[in-house]
């Protein structure tokens, strides 16, 4: 059995952040969501590997070389452009062959991994086995309808009125059987090729389609609210521990991560939390569900609740929360007088300003 994972996308909810950086490289607990879900399927038992790539192909390719810091063997497979899910595997065909497959949206995370949906697969070989999850907006998602047997019936991608609230995880298991399907369909009015389609013309023609529904915990990483949930989630469930340096005047509350290097000075820090190596806090508040990455600087400051890339810097600001800071920026007050805001503000850009 193969994977084949998607880290082609653009990436357009999570801009400006996207414009200069993969979204599937973009840390969670200062580890890129991309390699979590390279983990799971490691874990799963699967050791051949397609990632498809796009403009980001370069970034993807320098941070997952060729795969075995993961005990995996990959292989990259570039698209031209974004154009569906079921134009990833219409253009991996030659690397799938003939076996098995899961696919794996890049920018996706399952608490648990797949390690018994890809059991109970090998065990029944439908053509295809979906995972399905409730969710609150069915219409930003692909959507399931099931009879009253719980058999997969229908399928929409995004839909307006949606049949049900059950919506497709990020995750697909195939036979061969889905090569045929996806060269019979057509482009959606969307120009993709749309992997709902595909399984559509598999219930259609040949029935053999399963599904399950979990309960468990799965976010799509694609906007900053996602995100967010997700840095808290893995944050809670990890372990804390001292590895850099924290002086006598600095309080370290609950699970904190201080990674090698890291240099914690009259602060206090409540878990969970992690501190990448080589950053440095001064006098400053670190809150709950925090993580800073690598070479960072916080001086001053208070901050909660937040995702910092590397190498940027935040000093003498009274609070930050709910916020995703990218790579080598600076966060700095803005002069009282005159009482102006003085932007500087990229294309996509969102702004809350208190004034």
């Amino acid at each position: 059995m193969k994977a084949l994972v998607l880290s082609g996308g653009a990436g357009t909810r999570l801009r400006p952040i996207t414009h200069t950086y993969a979204k599937q490289l973009v840390p969670v607990a200062n580890k890129p969501v991309l390699f979590y879900g390279l983990e799971a399927i490691a874990e799963a038992g699967i050791t051949e590997v397609g990632i498809i790539v796009g403009d980001t192909a370069a970034e993807i390719e320098e941070a997952v070389g060729d795969g075995s810091e993961f005990g995996l063997d990959i292989t990259y497979i570039p698209q031209s452009a974004p154009l569906g899910l079921a134009h990833a595997v219409l253009i991996a065909r030659e690397f799938l062959g003939d076996e098995d497959f899961v696919m794996y949206l890049g920018d996706n995370f399952i608490v648990g991994g797949i390690a018994d949906l890809v059991g109970s697969f090998r065990e029944n070989r439908p053509d295809a086995q979906i995972l399905l999850t409730k969710v609150s907006d069915p219409t930003a998602f692909g959507v399931a309808e099931l009879d009253a047997s719980g058999k997969v019936v229908g399928l929409e991608e995004k839909p307006a009125q949606p049949r049900s609230d059950l919506a497709l995880v990020g995750v697909y298991l195939f036979t061969p059987a889905i090569h045929e399907a996806v060269r019979s369909i057509e482009p959606s009015w969307r120009g993709e090729l749309e992997i709902t389609h595909a399984i559509q013309w598999l219930i259609d023609n040949r029935g053999g389609v399963r599904s399950t529904t979990i309960s468990g915990y799965w976010k799509d990483t694609g906007n900053v609210v996602d995100m967010l949930e997700v840095n808290r989630s893995v944050l809670e469930a990890a372990d804390g521990g001292i590895d850099g340096s924290v002086d006598e005047a600095s309080e370290i509350v609950g699970k904190v991560k201080v990674e090698a290097g890291a240099k914690i000075a009259g602060s206090r820090i409540v878990g969970p939390a992690v501190i990448g190596a080589g950053s440095v806090i001064t006098d400053s508040y670190i809150g709950p569900s925090t993580s800073i990455a690598e070479g960072c600087r916080i001086t001053d400051s208070e901050i909660e609740f937040s995702i910092m890339l590397s190498g940027s810097s935040v000093d003498g600001v009274r609070r930050i929360e709910s916020s995703l800071i990218g790579r080598s920026v600076e966060v700095t007050p803005a002069s009282r007088v005159p009482a102006a805001h003085r932007l500087v503000l990229g294309d996509h850009s969102k702004v809350q300003i208190a004034s």
